[in-house]
Order: C-alpha cells, then structure tokens, then sequence
C-alpha cells in the first residue's frame, strides 16, 4: 500500500510542484497581476480548448461513458453542499448567502485547472470523455445551486431569468465549445487536415503546464489567514466528505472502475475558483474562500493520491 501511495504521489507531485512555481512567481519573484490574467486568458480560452478539441475529436476510438457518473458527481455535491450548508449555520451562525457559499466551497472541484491534467497523469486520455462529461455540466449545475439557494433563502423563489443567463454564459464557455465541438467533429469519422491538427498540437501540449502556474499565480493573490475555522471545515468536507460520498454513490449504482476513478477524483480535487468569483460578487466569504483555496490544494497534494491508492486496491491497476 505505501509503495503504490508513493508511485500515485510521485505521479501528482510534478503537477503541485508546477502550482508553486506559479505561486513563486507572484509571491517572490514580483510577477504582476497582468503577467498572471493574461496568461490565465491565454489558458482558458485558446490553450485548454485546444487540448480539449483534439482529445474529445476522437471520441468515436474512446471508450464509451457511462452518464450515471453525472448521478454519483452531482448527488454527492448534492449531500456535501446541503451537509456544509447546515454546518455554516449551525457553527458559525451565517446568513443564508454565507451559507450557500460556505457550501458551494466544498463542492466546486478545480476540475479545470487541476482535474485536467491531473486525470490525464494518473489515469490516462482514457479517462478525458468522463472528465468532459463532469465539466459540460458543472458550472451550470452548481452555478443553479448557489443560485437557487441564496434566491429561496430570501424569496421563497427564484428567478428563472437568472437561471437562463446562466446556461447561455456557460454554452459560450470556450472549454464547453471546445467539448462540444470536438465531440460532434469526432461523431463525423473525419480527421483534422494534417496542418490542423499540428499546430493544435503544438497549442495543446503546454496546456496542462500552463493551466497548473496560472493556477499557483491565482493562489498566490490571496491571504490564507482570514477565515481559518471555516477553511478547515470547508477543507475537511471538500477533499474528505465529497469524494467519499461520490464513491459511496457510484458503488451502490454500480459504475463501472473508470467512471468511479474519474468521479471519486475529480470529487477529491480542492476547491476552484469560481467560488472566489461567486464570493466577490456577492460580497460575502470572500478571505475564507480564498484562504480555502490555499489550504485545500495544499492539502489535497496528499489525499488525492490516497484516494487514488484506495481505488487502485479495490478497482485493480489501470489496464495497459
């Protein structure tokens, strides 16, 4: 068990030592706050579509998805974000709006940033359409929950307005585009023209590096002392609770290994920063979500490989 802990860890440990470059990058070596928005521009709108188009362009030679992982992700966000919920009621007295972002941190996985390349290092381009799958319909699930949440706090209601902005921002999402078009295109059995498909290629392979140092230049943008009691609290319920919960849900639904070990990893993934962006806009949490942030992505460069050991031992190693 210790030896397949450490062959997972040493598989992970590139990819954290990539976000703390990004984080000394900011933090000792006086990058701007120019230098990292732009290349996080660069990343998700012309790096991480690339890679996606082209992994997703050959869905038609990937192995099938079994959508019920959609089942197991989101009902266990479901049970963890209702669990935190309670508990920023309860044990810090939040008002509704603290509560449901106090939630919504322990369930919204980094999946873009770190969930991308880091399911690719550990499991394979296999494990891509799965991911794919979460990621079309993670935004607006989640971004519908908080909403949802904060609106019948208040109301009693909520508006469908609101609901409906959503879905059009997250369709004009260019990883969603990059999903959804790279798929249809795979679906033809056409290829990319020779010329094409290099120089995507050549767009595509950084991507994974740059996503995980702009990612560490983002964290390294926040303080990590406001807020610690809740961060802990988020921390334990996000890279504890909800990848247990996800397993427990794909084992009594019976999803196949593959699906699970994408489900239970993403799940098992830190906190991502459109929770930051949800903070800020309504101005609530912000020091603990970030401090959150922090924390989690600290303390996930150990328990994401645990999980990882954990599936291994049950599911058997990965084929190939």
């Amino acid at each position: 068990m210790l030896s397949l802990f450490l062959r997972q860890f040493a598989l992970a440990l590139p990819l954290f030592l990539l976000v703390a470059l990004g984080f000394g990058l900011v933090r000792f070596a006086g990058w701007n706050r120019q230098v990292s928005d732009g290349m996080s521009t660069f990343v998700f709108s012309v790096a991480l579509p690339a890679l996606l188009f082209r992994l997703m362009s050959d869905f038609s030679h990937l192995p099938p998805v079994d959508a019920r992982l959609l089942l197991a992700f989101f009902g266990a966000c479901l049970l963890t974000f209702l669990l935190g919920h309670a508990l920023g009621g309860r044990l810090f007295r939040l008002d509704a709006t603290g509560r449901a972002i106090l939630g919504l941190a322990t369930v919204f996985s980094n999946n873009v940033l770190l969930g991308i390349p880091l399911a690719r290092a550990t499991l394979g381009n296999a494990a891509i359409p799965a991911v794919a799958l979460v990621l079309v319909f993670n935004a607006l699930t989640l971004w519908t929950l908080l909403s949802v949440a904060i609106e019948w706090s208040k109301h009693g209601s909520f508006d469908l307005r609101g609901l409906r902005n959503t879905a059009m921002a997250v369709l004009r999402n260019p990883l969603v585009m990059a999903i959804v078009l790279g798929a249809g295109f795979g679906l033809t059995g056409w290829t990319l023209p020779g010329l094409l498909d290099q120089t995507m290629r050549q767009i595509a392979e950084p991507a994974g590096a740059l996503s995980l140092i702009v990612l560490g230049m983002g964290l390294a943008e926040h303080d990590i002392r406001s807020g610690w009691r809740q961060s802990l609290v988020i921390c334990a319920l996000k890279l504890c609770v909800q990848p247990l919960a996800v397993w427990a849900i794909a084992a009594l639904i019976h999803l196949p290994p593959m699906e699970t070990r994408v489900v239970v990893l993403l799940g098992s993934l830190p906190t991502g920063a459109n929770v930051y962006l949800m903070a800020q806009q309504y101005q609530r949490m912000q020091g603990t979500v970030a401090a959150s942030m922090v924390l989690a992505t600290l303390i996930s460069a150990l328990t994401t490989p645990m999980f990882l050991v954990l599936l291994s031992a049950v599911y058997g190693p990965l084929p190939g």
